[in-house]
């Protein structure tokens, strides 16, 4: 347990959270957090139980005297986000979140910390442990891989859980009630092309896109924030038009649901070009700073000579194709909801880019609340790849989820807020993938809301969580559990 979070209230959370957070917890890597959360819940003598995909459920009955009132799911998912800044030595595979208190906010030394889902983990794990807080019967359910698939979700079959009412604790304002969300889908193209030799009197330099904002490739993707992937593919783009590089290695981003930050490449030039390729470097500085310094003032592109000299280049007729195709492959919003206002409903991340060895992959998370529209972006983003020669397929569909806002859970939490903090609460849908929808698919009758604590930068390294929102959305959710209708 970290002990910089040991005085602070709600102290049951946090030590929870403290605790989990010295668990790896990779999306795909969730052994050992599923054991640490079985273990948690036979300690406690609660039914626990694991499903055919890994996802945890804990059952507590009723406290004294709630035994009248409709059982409710709390949800919130096992895994995390992995990043880390690139000067930052850490292993996720074995060390634990290295947590920073600063003021009133936790963050992490030079990660990503986790509060995205572990603060929703932990303050079910602080309920389930309780012998003090009212609430109706619970079924907690722990699901895994909601970053990378929602393979957890999807792989929940119906007739495990008996709750009406679903709260899901993965929402990153604290003043906010999520009723619907988008879906997604995964695309992805590979292939492979030809090399070429470099000639021995060439130089090698490595180019490099760094420091930008990233975050959230949903909750983020309206801030209009750089991707590190289109913005290098724009540098190569304007060199090739007046320098003819060979290009060996393109590798920028990572993860499908976080805004590329990173992206660097390796080019060879003829000595005489130096010169020509550190004013084009400048100039593009310059245009980065300009069209990028409200949302990326950090970011910035470097050249240094790199540690080898590269033999092999993407043939240049190739390059010029990929250049062209990634270039025109949509990012970021392609539209806005026509019926709720400042709601993004179809958008695309171009996450990854790696082209090296000869072959390449370029991957995309596309998302949308309107399911039709999702297919007609994917196809577009399909047509752009497939007239390069990319081989392009697409996994990991998950649906939105429809709002419902006459549900009865929806009118209780918002006139609960009201009541606790004098002003009505921001009752919306978002362009996030919750898991929602999915579990909706086979539980259709369970009311559904998402809400939480404040949560900045998550998906990144400069994720942090907000320890006065904490404890306010902890005293909102004691009062909500007390307030549950009767059957």
């Amino acid at each position: 347990m970290n002990n910089i979070l040991g005085n602070i209230e709600p102290q049951a959370l946090w030590n929870h959270f403290s605790d989990l957070n010295a668990v790896p917890r990779a999306s795909k890597k969730e052994e050992r957090v599923i054991q640490f959360m079985v273990d948690f819940g036979k300690s406690l003598d609660l039914e626990t139980i694991v499903d055919e995909v890994g996802n945890v459920i804990i059952k507590k009955p009723a406290s004294t005297g709630m035994e009248g009132k409709q059982t409710i799911v709390m949800q919130s998912h096992l895994d995390m986000v992995h990043q880390k800044n690139a000067d930052t030595d850490f292993d996720f595979d074995t060390e634990g979140i290295k947590m920073v208190l600063d003021g009133d906010w936790i963050h992490a030394a030079g990660t990503t910390l986790g509060a995205d889902n572990g603060i929703g983990v932990a303050t079910i794990m602080a309920v389930l442990k309780s012998t003090d807080i009212a609430h109706p019967a619970i079924e907690a359910l722990f699901t895994i891989d909601e970053e990378t698939g929602m393979t957890g979700a999807l792989g929940l079959k119906g007739g495990l859980l008996t709750g009406t009412i679903l709260l899901n604790l993965d929402t990153e304002d604290d003043d906010e009630l999520t009723i619907g969300c988008a879906g997604g889908i995964d695309l992805t193209a590979t292939g492979m092309y030809r090399e070429v030799d470099i000639p021995a009197d060439y130089s090698t330099h490595k180019v490099m896109i760094k420091g930008l904002t990233g975050g959230h490739s949903g909750m983020d993707i309206h801030k209009g924030r750089g991707n590190a992937n289109k913005l290098m593919n724009r540098f190569l783009m304007t060199l090739s038009q007046d320098l003819n590089p060979l290009v060996s290695t393109i590798d920028g981003g990572g993860l499908r649901n976080a805004i590329p930050r990173e992206s660097f490449c390796l080019l060879s030039l003829p000595p005489t070009a130096t010169d020509q390729l550190k004013a084009a470097v400048e100039a593009y500085s310059k245009i980065l700073k300009e069209e990028y310094h409200v949302t990326d003032g950090a970011g910035a592109i470097e050249l240094s000579n790199a540690a080898e000299t590269a033999q092999k280049a993407i043939a240049p007729d190739f390059l010029a194709q990929a250049l062209r195709a990634i270039y025109a492959c949509p990012n970021g919003i392609y539209r806005m909801s026509p019926d709720i206002e400042s709601l993004v409903q179809t958008s695309n991340n171009v996450a990854r880019v790696l082209m090296n060895e000869g072959r390449y992959k370029i991957l995309c998370l596309t998302r949308s609340s309107v399911d039709s529209e999702k297919k007609d972006l994917e196809t577009a983003i399909r047509s752009t790849f497939e007239l390069m020669g990319a081989e392009v397929t697409t996994g990991g569909s998950y649906p939105g989820w429809t709002p419902k806002p006459s549900a009865p859970i929806i009118k209780l939490m918002s006139d609960t807020y009201k009541e606790m903090f004098n002003a009505d609460p921001h009752v919306n849908a978002c362009h996030a993938g919750l898991e929602c929808g999915i579990i909706g698919t086979n539980y259709p009758n369970m009311d559904m809301i998402s809400f939480g604590p404040n949560i900045r930068g998550a998906h990144s390294p400069d994720e942090k969580v907000q320890v006065s929102s904490v404890q306010k959305f902890w005293k909102y959710l004691m009062e909500v559990l007390k307030n549950i209708p009767e059957v």
